[in-house]
């Protein structure tokens, strides 16, 4: 799947982004192995909807000024209080190379372990898959239906990968377990460090002028 996204160019940076933004452009960074770094910009509007369809691992067409460049969301960056996008990176892709991403995890069906008062618990959320940008998944469909009880698990040997996907991941990594109602479940809080933020910190050139410290400094 394929989806296309229009991109301007961008002459504007620090704080008279400010503008741009409230006029509903989104500033982006466009990068690769072999691709200078640019700077565009993208319809906010327009890239929630293609980010919606797209997500992070689905090819992403740009039409740019320079001509065409199929690309993956590789960054976004969003507002430390409101939690608005505010900037967002695209990595160039090569069409014979393999690269990585993290694919979501799409969970269907019903577990009977819940109908029999167990808890189910989603250990992972999206796993590492490397595949020919034409052949990456948007997502990979996890059934739970066949958690009964106590013992049941679902591992990653237990996703279906399309053809020419891959994952380095260890077959017997769990992604789903049982366990028994009430139980607390602790998920391990990274705090967030809102000074080590930068914008554009993979497209920034050597002058600093595509470079940002926050929302006002791009």
């Amino acid at each position: 799947m394929t989806t296309n996204l229009n991109a301007t160019k961008r002459e504007v940076f620090g704080k008279e982004l400010a503008t741009e933004r409230a006029a509903g452009q989104l500033p982006i960074v466009v990068y690769g192995a072999k691709e200078e770094a640019a700077s565009y910009f993208v319809n906010i509007k327009d890239f929630k909807k293609v980010l919606a369809e797209a997500g992070e691992s689905t090819i992403v067409t740009l039409e740019t000024p320079a001509g065409k460049k199929d690309t993956l969301i590789h960054d976004i960056v969003h507002h430390p209080l409101t939690g608005e996008t505010i900037h967002a990176d695209f990595l160039v892709v090569e069409a014979n190379k393999p690269i990585k991403v993290h694919v979501p995890l799409e969970f269907t069906g019903e577990a009977p372990a819940e109908k029999a008062g167990f808890m189910v618990v989603k250990v992972l959320h999206e796993i590492e898959v490397e595949a020919l940008p034409k052949d990456l998944p948007h997502e990979l469909i996890v059934d739970i239906s066949t958690l009964v009880d106590l013992e049941s698990r679902i591992t990653v040997a237990d996703v279906k990968l399309p053809v020419g996907v891959t994952t380095e991941l260890e077959l017997e990594e769990v992604l789903v377990s049982v366990t028994e109602a009430g139980e607390e479940v602790k998920e391990e809080e990274v705090p967030v460090d809102l000074s080590s933020i930068e914008v554009e910190e993979k497209g920034k050139k050597e002058d600093g002028s595509d470079s940002a410290e926050g929302a006002s400094e791009e």
